[in-house]
């Protein structure tokens, strides 16, 4: 079995502010330390689930969060960018399921550090004549390219977030939002062995992925520049961007 995990920080264990969990912070370290036991938890689960190749890719801001050496051996690390499929890169058909680790709710949402893959400058976007964000977009992505998301972790929002879109998705709660920069914290050693459990048994019986012939998104700007379009191949393989004119 190969298992694919798309790593984020904004909804990793114990993380709530921009000092957590961008460069430079005060608490940066603790917090990529932090981001690395939340996907451990989860290699762990898959291990135990009977996977045989795991691959990481770290997904947040400069996409080297995660120091190789922190990461449990049986996974394999994708590191730095660009990343021409950015949060799936290295996702092909042939892996047998998605695990989204540390995700974060869309823009204008309640819940920790929420916003759509810019501090401010995304205001929205679309998919499906639905508003957006970074957890549609990769569970309509994966779909595309025939892999089915079978666990995410974050906060509740985020949560909710993802069974709105897919209810098949398991998710697992390891903080609770009080407010964009606040929330009530699960234990950690809870919420990673919870991380840990409903990895391994959400393995064994992995849910269909969505069909989707191909995955359209807008993305306004709030800075006045073009508008976006973007295609995802249904192979997974490339994304494209077109331009249109400022709204």
């Amino acid at each position: 079995m190969r298992i694919y995990i798309s790593v984020d920080t904004e909804g990793i264990t114990g993380l709530v502010d921009s000092e957590d969990v961008q460069p430079g912070g005060r608490d940066y370290e603790r917090g990529r330390l932090m981001m690395a036991e939340d996907v451990n938890a989860a290699v762990r689960g898959a291990v135990a689930a009977g996977a045989t190749e795991i691959t990481v890719n770290d997904v947040h801001g400069p996409m080297r969060n995660i120091l190789p050496e922190s990461l449990h051996p049986a996974a394999r690390l994708i590191r730095g960018k660009p990343k021409q499929m950015l949060m799936l890169e290295g996702l092909t058909p042939e892996h047998d399921a998605v695990i989204c680790v540390g995700y974060h709710s869309r823009a204008g949402a309640l819940g920790v550090l929420s916003h759509s893959f810019m501090g401010h400058e995304i205001e929205d976007m679309w998919l499906d004549c639905r508003p957006v964000g970074e957890i549609g977009l990769a569970h309509a992505t994966a779909g595309v390219i025939g892999v089915p998301v079978a666990v995410l972790t974050s906060d509740d929002c985020a949560c909710t977030e993802m069974t709105e879109w897919d209810a098949s998705v398991t998710t697992v709660a390891v903080k609770y939002a009080r407010d964009r920069f606040a929330a009530d914290l699960r234990p950690a050693d809870e919420a990673l062995a919870e991380i840990e459990k409903t990895v391994a048994a959400s393995l064994s019986a992995v849910p269909k992925a969505s069909e989707h012939a191909s995955a359209w998104w807008h993305c306004p700007s709030v800075l006045r520049r073009p508008s976006r379009w973007w295609r995802v191949d249904p192979r997974g393989r490339a994304c494209r961007q077109f331009a249109s004119s400022a709204a």
